[in-house]
């Protein structure tokens, strides 16, 4: 049996009777059991084809096995977002986990967390870890508002893995097995679904889990994610220039053209001091807390750095 090809300007028959070429040997070796797709391609200019096959092996059901992550990731979603629902939505703080509490940022974030607790009213949120997260939960309860986290089994620099805390209340957090539940259940912390809600998102010096959070939540409003309806503040603590170096570096894709000039600061705050953070969010919520009353609380309260 022949393979006919035909053209409209030419006509071409392949015969039984003829040598076989490449190409029938390969169509003869087809089997239902090791399907081949063939695609045979011509040029009209010198009246040749070439083919191409590609080998397509079906994958067996039996190999298949039903994968139980989407369910248990469905799961914790419902917890966070209960867990959220239940404390109220406030200040999520992004930080490091290793910054150890005689450090001096340790101290700012414990000062800010409790000053900005004050200030919004609201519940502070967290990773729920050690370092930065355990010094903004411990500024929160200092102003005695309510605390949160979303914990992960185990965080950069931890030996060992944990679910618990070691003093909040089982009712105030949940430990995340799956890390898109723990970032989802932060982010819903902070979506305002009316006026009256005061949230925000304060980074804090941190490592790669941190720059991880913080650029997707930055992606997340440049795409009106968040704050679509309701804009929620975004601020960057800069303690002691740390993070000046990656301004630096979004300065140099501005000016290779990967990202638009300005596009980035009109998306965030970056503050030096809690002093400015502090006046920044107070301007933002149009609060009646005046600079020079958020000046004098904070030489009021400020820890003695040793």
């Amino acid at each position: 049996m022949g393979v006919s090809m035909l053209d409209s300007s030419w006509s071409f028959r392949l015969s039984s009777k003829m040598s076989p070429s490449p190409t029938q040997k390969l169509a003869s070796s087809f089997t239902e059991r090791d399907p081949i797709c063939l695609n045979l391609r011509f040029d009209h200019s010198i009246r040749a084809y070439s083919a191409r096959a590609l080998k397509c092996r079906s994958v067996k059901s039996e190999d298949f096995v039903e994968r139980s992550s989407p369910f248990e990731v469905k799961k914790e979603l419902e917890i966070c977002f209960d867990l959220v629902h239940r404390l109220g939505r406030g200040i999520v703080y992004l930080g490091s986990a290793r910054i150890p509490p005689n450090h001096s940022h340790y101290l700012q974030a414990q000062e800010l967390s409790r000053e900005a607790a004050t200030l919004l009213d609201c519940t502070t949120w967290s990773g729920a870890g050690p370092g930065l997260m355990d010094a903004v939960t411990e500024g929160a309860l200092e102003a005695e508002k309510p605390v949160g986290g979303i914990k992960i089994e185990k965080e950069a620099g931890e030996w060992t893995a944990s679910k618990f805390h070691p003093y909040l209340p089982p009712q105030n957090y949940h430990t995340c097995r799956f890390f898109s539940a723990r970032k989802h259940g932060l982010v819903d912390a902070v979506i305002r679904n009316n006026v009256s809600e005061k949230t925000a998102i304060i980074a804090l010096p941190g490592g790669i889990g941190t720059l991880d959070e913080m650029f997707e939540i930055l992606a997340l409003i440049q795409l009106e994610r968040i704050g679509s309806a309701l804009p929620v503040p975004f601020i960057v603590m800069n303690y002691d220039a740390f993070y000046s170096k990656l301004l630096e570096f979004i300065e140099t894709c501005e000016n290779l053209g990967t990202v638009s000039k300005g596009e980035v600061s009109a998306l965030w705050k970056v503050c030096n001091n809690n002093f400015e953070a502090l006046t920044y969010l107070a301007e933002f919520y149009d609060l009646p807390d005046g600079s020079a009353k958020l000046e004098t609380e904070l030489r009021k309260t400020t820890p003695t750095r040793g």
